[in-house]
């Protein structure tokens, strides 16, 4: 099986001493990406991925997530498919699950599996009210996992998918940033557009904020080299932040290596309130009013 088409998987896990779990957030903050069925389950098991492994040895079961999640004050999760069969699973977990809600996709690298009985299938799941969102989709010119030209296709239907079902749409962009501005800008965006774990530069945060796009901060906002993401997030207007640990890959740090959860967020959340220069119980309201704005209310 060919491991998870995320950006993290790179990094081998690291076998040294483990570092304790973050203080619990002064406010309540929600994930707003996370790959639950990568950390638990047979899907998890499969994955060739170390540290998709690695989660699923840790995190064995949704109601450990989230009890763990709920105890660090991250209280709603969104679970994001990245095939038809993850976001089968999502949206079957987010029926089952309080406070767990569901995004439904073809992720880029997977694009050529993008066919019309796919893609149906997709929009058909988009349409339950446990599902919150289309994505992720868009552009990654990072890997050649897919073919330009299919990903291009794959993401124009994702985005007339989200406009039929008025479902957010969730973005997963890797270093394609023009082109994915482009194709939305030549389809028309749907009401909500949100960048998932955010790359670009102060440039493009403004681009996104001058057009209402959501930006969605991970853990490489703590990395010691993401001078320029941290620009990015310090001009990035407060009512289009949302924050999300893409778990289990991005963790933050001291995490680095190891795999990512949801009860890692307040690390992140409390590297976004220093960037911001906001006090974190702010910085919490801002992102749960957002989160509302963005996948309706919980």
């Amino acid at each position: 099986m060919r491991s998870w088409p995320g950006w993290a998987g790179e990094r081998a896990v690291t076998r040294g001493r483990s570092q304790p779990p973050p203080p619990p957030l002064e406010a309540e903050v929600f994930d707003s990406h996370c790959h639950l069925d990568v950390m638990v389950g047979e899907r998890a098991a499969a994955n060739e991925d170390p540290l998709a492994q690695a989660a699923q040895a840790d995190r064995r079961t949704v109601e450990a997530i989230v009890s763990r999640s709920r105890e660090a004050g991250v209280t709603r999760l969104v679970t994001v498919g990245y095939d038809l069969a993850s976001s089968r699973w999502c949206a079957e977990a987010a029926a089952a699950h309080a406070d767990v809600y569901a995004a439904v996709a073809v992720h880029p690298n997977a694009a050529h599996e993008a066919t019309p009985e796919v893609l149906a299938a997709i929009e058909e799941l988009a349409g339950l009210p446990e599902v919150r969102a289309v994505g992720e989709t868009g552009l990654d010119y990072y890997r050649d996992w897919a073919e330009k030209g299919d990903q291009q296709a794959s993401f124009r239907a994702h985005v007339e998918i989200a406009k039929r079902t008025g479902k957010a749409l969730v973005i997963h962009d890797r270093e394609a940033h023009d082109d994915v501005l482009r194709v939305l800008a030549e389809e028309g965006p749907p009401e909500v557009v949100v960048f998932h774990s955010f790359s670009g530069d102060a440039d493009l945060a403004k681009a996104c904020a001058e057009a209402g796009y959501f930006m969605s901060f991970s853990g490489p906002l703590t990395y010691k080299n993401a001078g320029g993401l941290r620009e990015a997030a310090a001009v990035a207007p407060a009512e289009l932040l949302l924050v999300e640990t893409d778990a289990p890959y991005l963790p933050p740090v001291p995490h680095r290596g190891r795999p990512n959860a949801p009860a890692l967020l307040p690390l992140t959340v409390r590297c976004l309130a220093e960037v911001k220069s906001l006090p974190v119980e702010r910085l919490a309201a801002h992102v749960n009013a957002n989160g509302e704005a963005a996948f309706g209310p919980w």
